[in-house]
């Protein structure tokens, strides 16, 4: 028996034995538990307490951080209600819980084919607009380990992040960050790395996403672009569904069917449209003119 799971075991023991007249919660040892030698340090049986205490005890631990988020792109940190592209991420959490209502779906890919076609615009600003409806609870991780961008968006601090975690470095509590926004949580990528794919591909990232799905309404993960590497196709294998994401005027068809091929025993629900100018959309017009809002030009990243 692996040193992790005796660890476990012993401290479930404990917890059932201080509390002999209730009946057990589920914890840690519920979840999945990785084949002995996935996991090289000793700290991570120590430092990953059991998740059957209330989430918002458990949150409570994470690091509370200053963010500075970019007004330009970050659209609902801004006090404006109606700006451009906030009615448009309104339709897209309606239809993300549509799809909810069809099949299990708490952990979504964010991706696209190739890069600067608005992956990490999305992601983020799909989880602001979730946890803006009440007691909604969002994760983002930003798992492009390549080239990341999540926290330069949300003027969050680089690290640590995932790429700590996935060396054992540093456990969830120390990786997540709470920002200004209610129920809004953050995984950094962290310091860059010279193997992102087989640190994704090592356990821990399956690990914790396990461990974590019970805590949040939605984890919504942000991958490096799928056609030019294999990171994307990889960590789709740990979620509910993907969203491909395509820039309108500038994704190649041939580069938007490839991403989908990659995906293609995987459930995409669904794909966004990036960069559309809004003289093309008669409903964007309709919108702003009844609204008496002026359009403002998409800055993506």
């Amino acid at each position: 028996m692996s040193r992790i799971h005796e660890a476990l075991k012993k401290a479930e023991q404990e917890r059932a034995m201080s509390q002999p007249s209730r009946e057990a919660a589920p914890s840690v040892m519920d979840a999945p538990v990785e084949p002995a030698g996935v996991y090289t340090s000793a700290a991570v049986a120590t430092a990953a307490p059991a998740l059957s205490s209330a989430p918002e005890s458990l949150l409570a631990r994470c690091r509370q951080t200053h963010w500075t988020p970019d007004p330009k792109t970050m659209l609902f940190f801004s006090a404006d209600e109606h700006a451009a592209g906030m009615e448009e991420f309104r339709t897209l959490r309606s239809r993300l819980y549509q799809a909810r209502e069809k099949h299990p779906l708490s952990k979504l890919l964010v991706t696209s084919a190739l890069p600067k076609e608005g992956k990490t615009f999305t992601a983020a600003n799909l989880g602001q607009v979730i946890v803006r409806q009440h007691g909604r609870r969002v994760l983002l991780i930003d798992a492009d380990l390549r080239n990341p961008q999540l926290h330069n968006a949300l003027g969050a601090e680089p690290g640590p992040g995932l790429s700590e975690y996935l060396r054992s470095e540093s456990d969830e509590f120390s990786v997540i960050q709470r920002g200004p926004m209610e129920n809004l949580f953050f995984i950094p990528a962290g310091v860059n790395t010279g193997n992102p794919a087989e640190l994704l591909a090592n356990g821990r990232l399956k690990f914790l996403l396990s461990r974590l799905e019970t805590m949040f309404d939605w984890i919504i993960v942000d991958s490096a672009p799928a056609v030019p590497v294999a990171d994307a196709a990889l960590l789709a294998n740990f979620c509910d569904g993907v969203l491909l994401v395509v820039r309108s005027n500038s994704t190649p068809v041939d580069a938007a069917r490839k991403a989908r091929k990659e995906f293609a025993d995987r459930n995409v629900v669904g794909v966004v449209l990036n960069g559309i100018n809004p003289e093309l959309s008669p409903y964007s017009q309709y919108y702003y003119a009844a609204y008496g809002s002026e359009p403002k030009a998409e800055a993506k990243n």
